[in-house]
């Protein structure tokens, strides 16, 4: 019989195989061992907290909030790189194609016809909407 390793006994493979046959086939055990998670902090460290919320948050440009960069983010989310330049119909069926909520094309639908945007954030300034003063 045909083992395909010839640096270790057949006891020791079948040994390997039965150690390691909870991460390959997903049974208990594998990354669940409680080895695998991480230490708690020592005495002298803090404790880790979570990310706090509204404009405390690292990241947001200044000039705008973290809110209107996530909505700037979810306008994008429905306009694809392949859709830049392009004018309002380009950008709707774009939006359309990728399944965007009713308001997002209400916003898209404001936009003047005939006019064509290089990017989201020229978009998004045109509808009304700050986008950061300095960039990183």
């Amino acid at each position: 019989m045909e083992r395909g390793n010839s640096k270790h006994s057949p006891r020791v493979d079948d040994s390997m195989a039965h150690d390691t046959r909870g991460t390959t086939q997903g049974t208990t055990g594998g990354r669940a061992e409680e080895w695998h998670e991480a230490e708690p902090p020592g005495e002298d460290q803090p404790e880790p907290a979570a990310v706090p919320a509204g404009d405390n948050r690292s990241g947001t440009p200044q000039g705008m909030t973290s809110e209107e960069v996530e909505q700037r983010s979810r306008l994008g989310r429905y306009i694809n790189l392949s859709a830049l330049p392009g004018d309002r119909s380009t950008l709707r069926n774009s939006a359309l194609e990728n399944e965007a909520p009713d308001d997002v094309l209400d916003e898209i639908d404001q936009l003047p016809p005939g006019r064509t945007f290089q990017t989201v954030s020229e978009v998004w300034a045109e509808l009304g909407h700050a986008n950061e003063t300095t960039r990183w």
